[in-house]
């Protein structure tokens, strides 16, 4: 019974680790950039997109699927920062354990 007890208290452990950083990555920010700088992209921790700057230079050619894709690679960039530094610190604390719903 000691060992069910010490195994039911180190998942607590960890799911509160778990909960923790989840917390904290969410309000981190994570930035990527496309087209050697004219478009930036900046995702929270929960991939959700907080800001995008697009430098005055990438609207003078006026070729908007040019700065369409610009958006898109900056953003989907930020948002691949995100997802596997949120894997690299579950794995950390999981021991390399993929978790089902973490990540």
């Amino acid at each position: 019974m000691r060992n069910m007890n010490d195994i039911l208290r180190q998942a607590q452990v960890m799911q509160n680790k778990i909960a923790k950083l989840q917390q904290e990555m969410g309000e981190r920010t994570y930035e990527a950039a496309s087209g050697g700088g004219m478009v930036r992209a900046e995702v929270s921790g929960r991939q959700e997109l907080r800001r995008l700057v697009i430098d005055p230079k990438a609207l003078e050619g006026g070729d908007v699927e040019m700065l369409q894709d610009l958006i898109l690679a900056a953003v989907n960039e930020a948002a691949r920062i995100a997802r596997e530094s949120m894997e690299r610190e579950m794995n950390a604390i999981s021991g390399g354990i993929r978790l089902p719903g973490m990540f």
